[in-house]
């Protein structure tokens, strides 16, 4: 790992989370020199990836906008999903979500809004914690090694009061995901909020991401077509990726799957 490259990366990361701040209050959050922070400061507000304000505060900068537009222009998982999602959500009604697995969250790269005309808020770039959602529980009931590393820790957040957050409950849950292929999370991440989803493979036979619907849990169709319409989306996305079975047979046959 090159330190200052990490470096430059955490002072982004910190940025993202707490929109402005000064420089001491950077240097303190990563525990580093005032010096040391100013110097790849200083680099990043003439690359245009931070930029300051007249009180002084650090912030995001518009180089960042840059580099995540031409990420969604240029991600191969987002662009075979555009007319699969938007047809899911026409035949659904519901909202349609796309998320790839970063760390131990889920990051949405595609949102199609429900098709009632409703005011909505787009929600490309949001991360959620990977265990309070069903994005996030389709990709880890098939990607063993970011699981173990999730179920092993004992602070996960608790988003709502209904957020699974011991192990062996969310262990459980995964399981169930596998034997079905289909996730599930009703008012886990936001309360009134419910959402199913089915994870997307590639030619390696990877869990690259997963698609899912998002409703008002007042409003889940009790009827199992809403599920095969996320499970063939799932599918058909995977096909494109260059997946050739779904659920990926290596898999099954690695015992991942029981």
């Amino acid at each position: 790992m090159i330190q200052s490259v990490d470096r430059a990366i955490a002072i982004l990361m910190e940025l993202q989370g707490a929109r402005r701040l000064r420089l001491t209050e950077l240097a303190l959050r990563l525990s580093l020199p005032n010096s040391t922070v100013h110097g790849i400061v200083a680099t990043l507000v003439a690359r245009g990836l931070v930029e300051q304000d007249a009180s002084g505060r650090y912030a995001l900068g518009p180089g960042v906008l840059r580099l995540s537009n031409v990420y969604l222009d240029s991600n191969e998982l987002r662009l075979r999903s555009l007319s699969w999602t938007e047809s899911l959500a026409e035949r659904s009604g519901c909202a349609v979500r796309v998320g790839v697995p970063l760390g131990d969250d889920i990051v949405v790269i595609h949102h199609v809004f429900r098709p009632d005309g409703s005011h909505q808020m787009r929600e490309i770039g949001i991360d959620i914690p990977a265990h309070g959602t069903a994005l996030g529980k389709a990709v880890l009931a098939f990607d063993p090694l970011r699981a173990e590393a999730l179920l092993d820790r004992d602070d996960l957040p608790k988003l709502t009061g209904r957020t699974v957050v011991d192990g062996d409950a969310l262990a459980a849950q995964l399981t169930a995901v596998r034997e079905a292929g289909l996730a599930t999370a009703a008012d886990e991440s936001i309360l009134g909020e419910s959402e199913v989803a089915a994870p997307i493979f590639d030619a390696h036979d990877v869990a690259i991401g997963a698609v899912g619907v998002v409703t008002t849990t007042s409003q889940v169709p009790t009827d199992r077509g809403l599920l095969d319409e996320v499970r063939r989306t799932a599918v058909t996305i995977s096909r494109e990726m260059g997946a050739a079975s779904w659920p990926p047979r290596a898999l099954l046959e690695r015992g991942v799957s029981g």
